[in-house]
């Protein structure tokens, strides 16, 4: 990623201050604590007070912790997911040849056929020779595997490839 992306990022991320920190791990702990103790009071709810109304407590106490810690939790994947959103709406912006990212996997079930022409075209430089070697073989097969691209589909893309490499 170049400087310039990175520092939009940044700059974006800024508003939102979106690093899960110590605030968040805060309410998840002291929530999951909470938790336990009213776990552990709803099972040996003492002699202190009256043993069902400390059973209530002790439910009141758990759900508040689990409450506290999904906060908790739900904060920090906020903040990864507009981390991730910023990512790719900056990178994805940058690509402005219009040209498939052959990195992003969203792309491939986006743009089935712009990726069978990718296959098309490495066919074509495998058959450039006459012949496709193992080794040629073998990255055609991982492309193929990678895209989800049945056998038969594989097959007519080679046969097309052959067929117009061998009209060049």
């Amino acid at each position: 990623m170049d400087e310039q992306s990175k520092l939009l990022i940044e700059q974006r991320l800024s508003v939102f201050s979106d690093e899960p920190d110590l605030n968040d791990w805060f309410e998840v702990m002291c929530g999951a604590g909470m938790a336990v103790l009213g776990l552990f009071h709803l099972v040996t709810p003492g002699e202190l007070v009256d043993p069902d109304l400390m059973r209530w407590f002790a439910a009141a106490v758990v759900a508040a912790g689990a409450v506290w810690a999904g906060h908790g939790l739900k904060d920090m994947a906020v903040k990864e997911m507009r981390r991730s959103n910023a990512m790719m709406e900056l990178t994805g912006s940058s690509n402005s040849s219009g040209s498939v990212d052959h990195g992003l996997i969203r792309d491939v079930l986006l743009n089935p056929d712009a990726y069978k022409e990718f296959l098309t075209q490495a066919y074509e430089e495998a058959w450039e020779d006459g012949i496709i070697t193992e080794a040629e073989l073998t990255n055609l097969k991982r492309f193929q595997s990678a895209l989800g691209i049945s056998d038969e589909d594989a097959e007519s893309i080679s046969k097309k490839a052959k067929k117009s490499s061998s009209e060049e």
